[in-house]
């Protein structure tokens, strides 16, 4: 089946996946009509709906954008870049149009490689609102572990943030964000991809990192949040957002309950449309 080369997909921007994941994080944020949603909360809309029948055995999609370059390969979330413009508004239509920026086949140690940059950009009113770009990677297939860094030296920088997750959270993510991958939820086949656990999603990581800096007054408007999953977490357990060495202002970690840095991200200026 032929890739296509953009999908588009149009929704009203409904209140009700704000306040779900409010809920999963028991805070408090504004979600009725009207109201924007808050920057990197974009993740919870305009999500592909692809049918049951076009998932792959790994519960990931086998068409569309991105599709997988062969049969058997793992799937990683290896990072990516939000340039948020303005914020999306409750009660009125936004489209995503997505595209293949660039796709590179490669060799590294553990197989055959290939990283692939899918562009995403939501316009609302006619305007661009949120520019991104997501890093995806397809390892080499089997159940080979990948090496897990060293621990950090350094203690955690205040002001931290840490979010207890348990086997419900990582369901109720899943089902916010459509995401189907069986390492969240399957530990049968974790161990068949070589992981001791159910795997933390990454993009909460990320989301954590980013919301932390929201929740500390920082914004991200007319800025570029950049994040890279460093190693993959697994397992139940408090994940804890701290600030970078030069602050929350410029950067963040997302450490383990072991202390090991598995997502890092940036704030940075540069937001040309």
């Amino acid at each position: 089946m032929t890739t296509p080369e953009t999908i588009a997909r149009t929704e009203v921007i409904s209140a009700e996946p704000v306040e779900s994941m409010a809920a999963l994080l028991d805070i408090d944020v504004p979600h009725a009509l009207g109201d924007t949603v808050p920057p990197i909360w974009h993740w919870l809309h305009l999500l592909p709906r692809d049918p049951q029948a076009d998932l792959g055995e790994d519960g990931h999609p086998l068409t569309g954008i991105p599709a997988p370059p062969g049969g058997g390969r793992r799937r990683m979330f290896g990072g990516g870049r939000v340039t948020t413009f303005g914020e999306l508004r409750i009660g009125e239509p936004a489209t995503k149009v997505t595209s293949i920026a660039k796709s590179v086949d490669k060799v590294g140690r553990t197989g055959a490689l290939t990283l692939t940059t899918v562009l995403q950009e939501i316009t609302q009113n006619g305007e661009l609102v949120i520019r991104e770009e997501q890093d995806i990677v397809y390892r080499e297939g089997g159940s080979a572990p990948l090496p897990t860094p060293a621990p950090a030296v350094d203690p955690v920088r205040e002001p931290s943030l840490s979010l207890p997750v348990n086997e419900a959270l990582l369901f109720r993510f899943s089902a916010l964000t459509y995401n189907a991958h069986r390492i969240h939820y399957d530990l049968d086949w974790c161990r068949r991809e070589g992981y001791d656990g159910l795997v933390i999603h990454g993009p909460l990581l990320a989301f954590l990192m980013a919301d932390h800096m929201r929740r500390q007054g920082i914004s991200l408007l007319n800025r570029t949040f950049g994040y890279r999953l460093v190693s993959p977490m697994t397992r139940p357990q408090t994940v804890t957002v701290t600030p970078s060495l030069d602050g929350l202002e410029v950067g963040a970690e997302a450490r383990s309950a072991a202390g090991v840095v598995c997502a890092v991200g940036t704030l940075s200026d540069g937001t040309q449309r």
